[in-house]
């Protein structure tokens, strides 16, 4: 049963926002003089992961405070569909304002990050997917650069979605409704000039079950030493089919991958109140230098930084 969970109280604050972004890789930044516990916005926030690798977030939001998200951390591909409100949002040179009835679909990472701009409005309704593999719905693998796509709800499923978000998402049968929902989505929000990987290249089950050991291997171990030549060892591939699958897979590099995780460890070190150096060797790097480097390219903020902004969230 795919699981469920309610994120946000009814009072979005910048503390609540904090915690949301060290989980998924998100950098906030609220407009004006902030205090803590002040509301950022009120309303909903549902987080629930469906089946095949598919995430999906509801919101519902007074926006009392305008506020800005930068994401970094990448996923194959990343949905979202605005059913009432409007927001900013910007993508290198690219710039996009959606509003009621606008989709985009979009593949980022810490490079070349999505930010998007929400305005204080009286309410703001998305629904957001992150599809965390491409190979279990057997969907093209993102392009190597970033990209930015925008796109129009058709009507009726837009009427429905404005149905369908207004019901408890935690009843049971709402994660059925959502599943197959989602997969709409999907299915209309990717770019249509993108290519299916030929039979002979698709991922066999074989592939897959490697390629998901691994995944979750570095993701419980990041600090360990990975060696191209051994992981490949390891997943039965040579070097480049490893490369190869994995990208396709997951939407970014092996290597990348395990800087995500790493950095992500580090923050959550940094969070529990260890100093920059502790964090950095708690997460494989060698030097505070280094690590402080990768920290700031992967959050937009240096660790300090972080640790003086959880500060000011937790007065």
């Amino acid at each position: 049963m795919p699981q469920q969970e309610r994120l946000a109280t009814p009072e979005i604050t910048p503390f609540s926002l904090a915690q949301l972004g060290q989980r998924f890789g998100i950098h906030y930044r609220i407009e004006g003089p902030t205090s803590p516990r002040q509301p950022v916005a009120t309303g909903h926030v549902h987080d629930v992961s469906l089946r095949h690798g598919v995430h999906l977030t509801l919101s519902d939001l007074q926006v009392e405070r305008g506020y800005t998200s930068t994401s970094y951390q990448s996923v194959p591909w990343f949905l979202s569909v605005l059913l009432e409100g409007t927001i900013h949002l910007q993508m290198g040179k690219q710039q996009i304002q959606l509003s009621a009835g606008d989709g985009i679909c979009s593949h980022f990472d810490a490079r070349h990050p999505l930010t998007v701009h929400q305005p204080v409005q009286t309410r703001l309704r998305t629904v957001n997917i992150a599809v965390l593999a491409t190979a279990p719905l057997g969907l093209p693998a993102p392009p190597d650069a970033s990209c930015l796509h925008c796109w129009k709800l058709p009507k009726a499923l837009c009427e429905t979605l404005c149905t369908i978000s207004e019901q408890p998402p935690t009843l049971w049968r709402q994660a059925l409704v959502w599943q197959g929902l989602a997969l709409q989505l999907i299915g209309l929000g990717l770019p249509e000039r993108l290519t299916a990987l030929p039979e002979h290249k698709r991922l066999s089950t074989r592939d897959r079950h490697c390629l998901t050991a691994l995944h979750s291997r570095i993701a419980q171990h990041p600090a360990e030493l990975y060696s191209l030549t051994a992981l490949a060892k390891e997943a039965a591939m040579s070097p480049s089919s490893l490369r190869q699958k994995f990208r396709a897979c997951y939407g970014c590099t092996l290597f990348d991958y395990i800087r995500q995780v790493r950095l992500q460890q580090g923050y959550e070190a940094l969070q529990r109140g260890e100093s920059v150096q502790q964090a950095a060797h708690h997460c494989g790097y060698r030097h505070a230098s280094n690590f402080s480097s990768a920290f700031k390219r992967h959050f937009g903020f240096s660790p300090h930084e972080g640790k003086s902004l959880q500060r000011i969230a937790r007065a």
